[in-house]
């Protein structure tokens, strides 16, 4: 049975009526989304956030962060306008962007655009965005317990080595504006240039967080990518001068860093809404699971990949790229059916 637009007051009155028509669109199961066309002809989009098995409070806060993303966002060219809003509905009025659709030479543009978000904000929005919720002790742990499960020695400078990781990645003093989940499918395409869109995880912190989805294999996509050689060179260095010529200075802080803290995070095997349920490295020596079409393992292993080689040389990292190394031979070996991640001319277009 189809579900009625949410037509609250304050969005009849930014569209100066009821809309002719609606149309539902595709989206996560957290939120519904419509594209509109009011009397006039102008066409917008109306995204309500929902319960689905969420306290009121959590889809509360999905919203006011969605909505807080939206408007920080606002001062650059990176994102749809808000419109309008119901916080008592959860609803949001927002411009419709036009997709110019399918290219294969995607990502400057991408890591043009994702450099211009993190850029918009700094030390004057504190407190505006949760800051980014980076790998806990407790992610590090789960990780240590998955390479014993596996029988893969932890060489014994590791536990150290993990501890300064998390020092290090503390979002304190990071101001910049984070998507939360800039993934193929959340950017759309425009004449202007890349616009952003599902700001449910925006946040404040370091923005090689987001740089490192790159390497790292997209960690928080379904639709997990593996980019190389002269490509990954190129977009590292679209966003950082991109971000020199914005903000005047280098990109702070540690690319190996930031893989590393993806690496550690058991979390970032599942989509959103199964985050927070499980120990999902708990589960990896008795079962694999998929999310799209890659599963847990496959990303595990890539994840793996990416942290040895850019810990080889690394003073602060050296034994765990030791053990990623290791690890992920002792994954291969237990499964050798395991793929490496889709290019990303296979990145799935809507």
């Amino acid at each position: 049975m189809p579900i009625p637009l949410p037509f609250t007051a304050p969005l009849l009155s930014a569209l100066g009526g009821i809309p002719a028509q609606g149309e539902p669109l595709d989206s996560s199961p957290r939120s519904r989304v419509w594209r509109v066309r009011a009397g006039d002809g102008r066409p917008a989009i109306v995204k309500q956030i929902t319960d689905d098995g969420d306290t009121g409070a959590d889809a509360d806060a999905r919203f006011a962060r969605e909505v807080a993303g939206l408007r920080l966002a606002g001062r650059g060219s990176v994102a749809p306008a808000l419109l309008a809003t119901d916080p008592a509905e959860r609803v949001m009025l927002l411009e419709y962007v036009d997709d110019l659709g399918r290219t294969d030479d995607w990502m400057p543009g991408y890591a043009a655009a994702l450099a211009r978000l993190h850029a918009l904000t700094g030390p004057a929005d504190a407190g505006a965005l949760p800051a980014w919720p980076g790998p806990t002790a407790t992610d590090a742990e789960s990780f240590l317990a998955l390479a014993r499960a596996l029988d893969v020695p932890v060489p014994p400078a590791v536990p150290d080595e993990l501890a300064g990781l998390l020092e290090r990645l503390d979002p304190t003093g990071h101001h910049a504006l984070l998507h939360g989940d800039p993934c193929p499918g959340n950017d759309l395409r425009t004449p202007d240039g890349v616009r952003f869109v599902d700001f449910e995880g925006a946040a404040l912190g370091n923005g090689l967080v987001e740089l490192a989805y790159f390497r790292i294999g997209f960690p928080t996509c379904w639709c997990a990518l593996s980019v190389t050689a002269a490509p990954l060179t190129e977009v590292e260095a679209v966003y950082r001068s991109t971000w020199r010529d914005l903000t005047g200075r280098d990109v702070p802080g540690d690319l190996a860093d930031a893989c590393a803290g993806w690496l550690i995070q058991g979390d970032a095997l599942v989509e959103r809404a199964r985050r927070g349920t499980a120990d999902q490295f708990a589960r990896l020596p008795a079962e694999d699971f998929e999310w799209g079409y890659v599963s847990a393992r496959e990303r595990l292993v890539h994840r793996l990949g990416v942290v040895a080689d850019l810990a080889r040389d690394h003073d602060q990292l050296h034994a765990l790229g030791r053990l990623a190394s290791a690890l992920a031979a002792r994954l291969l070996e237990n499964w050798p059916a395991l793929r490496p991640l889709p290019a990303p001319e296979e990145r799935p277009w809507y």
